[in-house]
This record gives structure tokens, C-alpha cells and sequence, in this order.
């Protein structure tokens, strides 16, 4: 397979990183679009086949200027791989309206947008991925993740949808459920987890997180990339519309 240009979003850090990590082992270049430009500059100098672009994917005039200045340097974009995402903890009746829209903003609304914008290259070429991580919540819920539920869940429709619409052009759209994976994105929830609940962080870690998940323990970011990959290979041609969890399973 020859090099291809794949985008990940939110691939500074954490799952994001370890599929850009993956694709550019596999020889293709990849573009580490990340809200923090530093450090999707410092991800792709580390991975070195890569470039780093400081993008806030719920704001649609930055990602269509990305978008066009990546086509315009490399001819096309062949895979776009939509993961970034944010998390905010709270009680449905405590929830602020805007940590709401801004959750489901750059959830959905960035993966709208970088579909969106990613879709003509794609066409032009008769060609292409398109691999959106939603969750496991994105099937099923939690306490406190109102927002992130709902946004994930909707990432599987919308991955549905582009999958039937494009799908005479060469375009498969599928989404990636990953489980528990140990990222800081779940570090970071664990102390405001057992705040609601009124319990440990440990005690959070095994209700919220792991839960009944049969494998009993935290995912490596590399298992979801390797899931990602797949989708992006010629072998997985036949594969549109599908949302593949990679869970440990589900209790």
C-alpha cells in the first residue's frame, strides 16, 4: 500500500496519538490536528512523518482552511480518522446549558465539520476512510455523561448516514466504540466521579469505568488504533456503516 495522507483529530495525546502512531509506522503521513497547537507540533515532530496543526474542530472557518491547506499540499486526503472529544461530569438537572453545547459541539459538530470538509478530496479520488471513535457510551449510558453520551450516540447516526450517501463513491464511514482505555481523558474524571457519587476514586474507577466490562481492566490506546487501521485498509473495503466495539466486552 503506498503512503496515504490521514488526518486524526485530537491525536496530540492519548488515543488520538496512538493511531496517528500507528498509520506513520505503516508508512503514511499523517496530520496531528489538535486544539493545542504546541502540542500537536511537538506529537508530529516526535512521530516524525507528520505535521501539527492547532485546530478548535467545533469552529467551522478553521477547519475548512485546514482541511484545504492539507489537500493543496498533498494532493488528497485519504483517511480521516474524527477523535477528538471532552468530557464534563455532572448531573443531568446540574448540567450548565453551555458545557452541554460545547461537549456536543466539538464531539458531534467537529465531526460533522471535519467530515464534512474531508468528503470532497475523497470524491474527487473516488476513494476513501472515514473512521469516527465514538464510545462504548455511545450504546450505553452512565451517570453523569449526559452530553458525552448523547454526542457519541449521535456519532454512530451520522456515521450512518455519510456511510449510505457516499457509499457509490468509494467511501466507507464507520465508527470505533472503544472500552475503558487508559488515556488521561478517565484519569481526569475519577476525582469528580467519586464527588458525585460520594466515594472513592478507586470505587469510581470500578463503577463508572470498568464497570461489568469482562476483560476487568483498562484498554492500551494501541488496541483501538490497530481497530482504526483495519477500517482503513483495503481489506475492510467491504465494510461500511458498521459500529465495532472494542470494549474488553460489556456487562
Amino acid at each position: 500500500m503506498s503512503e496515504r495522507t490521514v488526518v486524526v483529530t485530537g491525536a496530540a495525546q492519548g488515543i488520538g496519538y496512538a493511531i496517528a502512531e500507528h498509520f506513520v509506522k505503516a508508512g503514511d503521513w499523517v496530520a496531528i490536528l489538535d486544539l493545542n497547537q504546541e502540542a500537536a507540533e511537538e506529537a508530529a515532530q516526535a512521530l516524525g512523518q507528520a505535521q501539527g496543526y492547532g485546530v478548535d474542530v467545533s469552529k467551522e472557518d478553521r477547519v475548512k482552511a485546514v482541511m484545504e491547506e492539507i489537500v493543496d499540499q498533498r494532493g488528497a486526503i485519504d483517511v480521516l480518522v474524527n477523535n477528538a472529544g471532552m468530557q464534563y461530569i455532572s448531573s443531568v438537572e446540574d448540567f450548565p446549558y453551555e458545557k452541554f453545547q460545547q461537549v456536543f459541539n466539538v464531539i458531534m459538530g467537529g465531526t460533522f465539520l471535519c467530515t464534512k470538509y474531508a468528503l470532497p478530496s475523497m470524491k474527487a479520488q473516488s476513494k476513501g476512510r472515514i473512521i469516527t471513535i465514538s464510545s462504548g457510551h455511545g450504546r450505553r449510558p452512565d451517570k453523569y455523561k449526559s452530553a458525552y453520551c448523547a454526542a457519541k450516540s449521535a456519532q454512530i447516526g451520522f456515521s450512518n448516514v455519510v456511510a449510505k450517501e457516499y457509499a457509490q463513491d468509494g467511501i466507507t464511514a464507520n465508527c470505533v466504540l472503544p472500552g475503558p482505555t487508559h488515556t488521561k481523558l478517565i484519569d481526569n474524571q475519577l476525582a469528580k466521579l467519586a464527588e458525585e457519587d460520594g466515594t472513592s476514586e478507586d470505587e469510581a474507577l470500578k463503577t463508572h469505568i470498568i464497570g461489568g466490562q469482562w476483560l476487568g481492566r483498562l484498554l492500551e490506546a494501541d488496541e483501538i488504533a490497530s481497530a482504526v487501521y483495519f477500517l482503513a485498509s483495503d481489506a475492510a473495503a467491504a465494510i461500511t456503516g458498521e459500529a465495532l466495539g472494542v470494549t474488553g466486552g460489556e456487562g
